[in-house]
């Protein structure tokens, strides 16, 4: 992943899968379902071109790879669409990322984080983004785009 992402259109964003997303479709589909990681990025690319914005996506299951993926974005991209997945409850290197690059953030999740294990239901981003949208599988990824459309 280059230092700095750059995009030419007028709107660009990042998105950002984290850790096992990578599997979906064929992990936990009873609470992930069966859709893929790449069909998850063909219809945000869709949309994107709907909204008129261009759709970069990252994903990764290495911490310092996301953050570098976030940072990347600074200066160069209008707003990063992310799903931390396990890293929500943990990681204070993805909250201080998001704060670093001042740029408008909508947190993501396929299922509903509040209605699973007790350690799920606290989002260490939750402060620091614009908002959170989750429960609603892969269209989760579909309306925090809408809203960050809306927010750039």
């Amino acid at each position: 992943m280059p230092n700095k992402i750059k995009i030419v259109e007028d709107k660009s964003v990042l998105v950002v899968h984290g850790p096992n997303l990578n599997l979906l479709g064929a992990r936990e589909t009873e609470t992930y379902g069966g859709t893929t990681l790449v069909e998850i990025d063909k219809s945000l690319v869709r949309l994107g071109k709907e909204l008129k914005i261009a759709v970069v996506s990252f994903q990764s299951n290495s911490e310092g790879d996301l953050v570098s993926a976030i940072q990347g974005a600074r200066g160069g991209l209008n707003g990063i669409l992310i799903n931390p997945a396990a890293y929500t409850h943990t990681s204070v290197a993805l909250r201080d990322a998001v704060l670093a690059v001042a740029l408008p953030v909508v947190e993501v999740h396929l299922s509903n984080i509040h209605k699973r294990e007790e350690f799920r239901h606290r989002s260490l981003l939750c402060d620091v983004v614009a908002g959170q949208v989750i429960g609603f599988g892969p269209t989760s990824y579909l309306l925090g785009l809408r809203a960050l459309a809306e927010l750039i």
